[in-house]
């Protein structure tokens, strides 16, 4: 009886060895225009922390209080400190989140920066589309202007639009503004999401109550996204501002998803002996 107990213990214990530990995953969460990181993804970032997850929720250049003080390259930079801080303090698996312009902003990011996933939460503020070039056309060409008569470095108060605010001035320089707000630029959501890496998988949400603009580019531009078996389009039963919480569980699932399917994949390279 008692070598029967221990070949049964060891078949038990032996698995649970031989697996891996689960990945510490880290995200940076990054708020929408004008918002701050204790605002509408507040919940959102408190909820994956209090699930084990290493959180950076920023204040990005585009808060009420900042006001694109620094350029879309210097925004970048900000979310890479972020992505090696939540390294340093033990993330194996990296994903970079954002709402509304924090999603498209966090959609150029993944263009351009090694991650293992994006979610951009109802991502919004794509400056190609026919009303942001209506409302702020006439502002980007006065900082063109100013860039061209050699006074992009001086600050000046120029335009920005949010749709449920309407335009509403901004002081920062004309070169800055340029950055984010020329129409084939950063925040155009078509080349964005042209651009992706496409071994990066994109949760997007698009909850069913976003403003009417958004709602009805919603398919195209999911559909722009480069093809990957685990880009989702998940769709909740929120508001554009409710968003970041209502898909709380579906981060969670997915992100979960997203890291073991990369585990996967490592131990199967591994076991290859391909580096």
């Amino acid at each position: 009886m008692a070598i029967v107990l221990a070949i049964i213990a060891a078949t038990i214990i032996q698995p649970a060895a031989a697996q891996s530990p689960p990945s510490r995953i880290g995200i940076v969460i990054m708020h929408g225009k004008g918002g701050t990181p204790t605002k509408h993804v507040a919940d959102l970032a408190a909820f994956l922390e209090g699930k084990g997850y290493l959180v950076a929720n920023l204040e990005m250049p585009w808060s009420g209080r900042r006001g694109y003080d620094v350029s879309v390259a210097g925004a970048e930079q900000e979310v890479v400190a972020a992505l090696d801080s939540l390294r340093a303090k033990g993330a194996t698996k990296l994903f970079v989140a954002g709402h509304s312009q924090g999603g498209l902003f966090a959609l150029y990011f993944g263009g351009k920066h090694p991650v293992d996933g994006i979610v951009a939460m109802a991502p919004g503020g794509s400056v190609n589309t026919a009303t942001y070039l209506e409302k702020l056309g006439e502002s980007v060409a006065q900082a063109r202007k100013l860039v061209a008569d050699g006074k992009g470095d001086d600050k000046t108060s120029l335009l920005d639009f949010e749709g449920s605010k309407g335009t509403y001035s901004v002081l920062t320089t004309p070169a800055i503004y340029l950055g984010w707000f020329e129409p084939d630029g950063a925040m155009n959501q078509s080349i964005a999401a042209k651009n992706l890496n496409p071994q990066v998988p994109v949760l997007y949400i698009a909850p069913t109550g976003d403003y009417p603009g958004l709602k009805k580019a919603k398919q195209a531009l999911f559909d722009a996204l480069p093809r990957h078996p685990l880009t989702r389009l998940y769709e909740p039963e929120s508001s554009h501002l409710g968003a970041p919480s209502a898909a709380a569980d579906e981060i969670l699932r997915w992100t979960t998803e997203v890291a073991n399917s990369a585990n996967t994949a490592d131990k199967a390279m591994s076991a290859s002996g391909r580096p």
